[in-house]
């Protein structure tokens, strides 16, 4: 599990290491950072920046900027990110509800894809590899919708507690991870039918979470 901390440098801490572990994430104090992801099979962060559509991609293992990518024709937004690690597109919030921009890996903006019932006052995304399924967290941080490549909504969840801003989905485990609102400096672990089963402690004011296997071949 990996989560963005508060204040200062503001370093990727890796909540999954046996022993504290920081990468930098060059980040200067006036830089907001509204989504966070994660990629196993290039072993990257991706730290969307604000304003704009700017998204700083960070190599885990060579601690390291691997670029910065601008994608233009985007319509401007806000908000989560989430990963397809299988092609490497990237899915972010845009300024309309429901609609979901997405680009290649390298920044090419590739459209928008609509969800079917999109879930009101989304926070999260995130990727289900197995599935290859996207997750949409909405309705006041409570009911996470699963639609396809197109966009047709295939499945529902309703987690226990409310979670948010960000969500993160365990592939392997089948788990939901999101930080909890009212308990900061704690993130909620749920299992695949949203029934809470534990939390995980982070620093206060670190919402923006991803989680993801080690790689060991990466691809490019």
């Amino acid at each position: 599990m990996y989560t963005l901390a508060a204040g200062g440098e503001r370093p990727v801490l890796d909540l999954g290491a046996s022993t504290k572990a920081e990468v930098p994430s060059f980040l200067d104090e006036e830089d907001r950072v509204t989504g966070f992801a994660y990629d196993p099979y290039t072993d990257h962060f991706f730290l969307r920046l604000a304003p704009g559509n700017r998204i700083r991609v960070v190599d885990r293992p060579a601690r390291a900027i691997k670029r910065e990518l601008e994608i233009k024709g985007a319509p401007e937004g806000a908000g989560d990110l989430a990963v397809r690690p299988r092609d490497g597109y990237i899915y972010m919030f845009g300024p309309t509800p429901g609609r979901i921009p997405f680009c290649t890996r390298l920044g090419k903006y590739l459209g928008e894809l609509t969800l079917e019932i999109p879930a009101s006052g989304a926070t999260g995304l995130a990727f289900d590899m197995v599935k290859d399924v996207l997750l949409v967290l909405g309705e006041e941080g409570r009911l996470v919708t699963a639609h396809d490549l197109t966009g047709r909504k295939v499945a529902e969840v309703k987690l226990e507690r409310r979670a948010g801003p960000a969500l993160a989905f365990d592939s392997d485990q089948r788990e939901y991870h999101a930080p909890l609102p009212d308990r900061p400096g704690e993130i909620a672990v749920f299992d695949e039918n949203g029934r809470f089963l534990r939390s995980t402690p982070a620093p206060a004011g670190s919402p923006l979470i991803d989680v993801g296997p080690r790689s060991f071949i990466r691809v490019f």
